[in-house]
């Protein structure tokens, strides 16, 4: 028997939205398990991470963790694996590995774990839910990690919302971006601050797409930091608006950076910006619905 298993990639925060808003977009984490003698992980495509040791692999560690959560002892497999997501670029590229290993030991354990399971370990993993929400329920979500353990969980699919991604030729990690940001933020900040994300919220919900994206330039809780640490962000961010871009903002962490378009203006938007950011690859992207599929395959129709 043969798991086949999908998880799209990610955006999170969409400027004000910090590490609450996500949106699964159509680029994706592919698996192929088999149960094996030993873990082995057989990378098909560029985009992975080269890991000698399986133990030491972001998947089988998220597997082994959810068989364990569960009172399990995960028997070892072989995972081939294939990826459009490119590491270290703020797309959910760790979140998807997190969800494919929890999805993993969910199918060979026959764990029937519920959405609200699937984010609970990938959150524990992950330290916040917004990627992994996406990436599991597909669409626009919004969630938040309560005290009480319970991740609250709001989920639209009826968005339809055109995106283009600025994918740079350089990675920025999670951790050195968040070592920029303010331990605190005066009242006055976090008043304002607040407030954009809840307008843009609104304005995404209601596809006023216009409006939401001067929302998504409005941040005041991680943008201001991290822009400095993209080259040329902030010129990408005019130019875009030029385009026709309704706004720009960092994709999660970054580096790359996410606009929001009329639907159809994509191929018009990118021919217009061709050639002057040679360091940055322009992809129209649009909203994944499906979060996590999943289908099984018998051994000899695999191969």
């Amino acid at each position: 028997m043969v798991w086949c298993i999908s998880i799209p990639a990610s955006t999170a925060n969409l400027g004000p939205g910090f590490d609450s808003i996500g949106i699964a977009l159509d680029k994706y984490l592919e698996l192929e398990v088999e149960l094996g003698s030993a873990w082995e992980i057989i990378n098909l495509t560029g985009n992975l991470p080269d890991v000698p040791n399986p133990q030491d692999h972001l998947i089988v560690q998220a597997a082994e963790k959810t068989a364990e959560l569960h009172g399990f002892s995960l028997p070892p497999c072989t995972v081939r694996v294939k990826s459009d997501i490119p590491l270290a670029r703020g797309m959910g590229s760790s979140a998807s590995a997190i969800v494919a290993g929890i999805e993993l030991a969910n199918q060979i354990m026959e764990l029937h774990l519920t959405t609200q399971d699937k984010l609970k370990v990938a959150t524990l993993m992950e330290g916040h839910p917004d990627n992994a929400a996406a990436s599991i329920y597909g669409g626009f979500t919004i969630s938040s990690n309560a005290d009480s353990g319970e991740i609250n969980v709001f989920h639209a699919n009826h968005i339809e919302a055109s995106f283009v991604l600025f994918i740079p030729n350089f990675e920025l990690k999670t951790a050195k971006a968040r070592q920029v940001l303010p331990d605190t933020y005066t009242r006055q900040e976090a008043a304002q601050a607040s407030a954009t994300a809840n307008l843009l919220t609104a304005a995404f919900l209601s596809q006023a797409f216009e409006q939401a994206g001067t929302f998504m330039e409005q941040d005041l809780f991680h943008e201001p930091y991290r822009l400095d640490l993209i080259p040329q962000s902030k010129e990408i961010k005019v130019a875009a608006k030029h385009a026709g871009a309704y706004g720009t903002c960092i994709s999660g962490a970054g580096p790359t950076l996410l606009s929001l378009l009329e639907k159809g203006a994509e191929d018009d938007f990118i021919s217009n910006l061709k050639g002057q950011f040679p360091n940055f690859e322009l992809v129209a992207v649009s909203m994944n619905r499906t979060g996590i599929v999943v289908t099984i395959k018998d051994v000899e129709s695999a191969r």
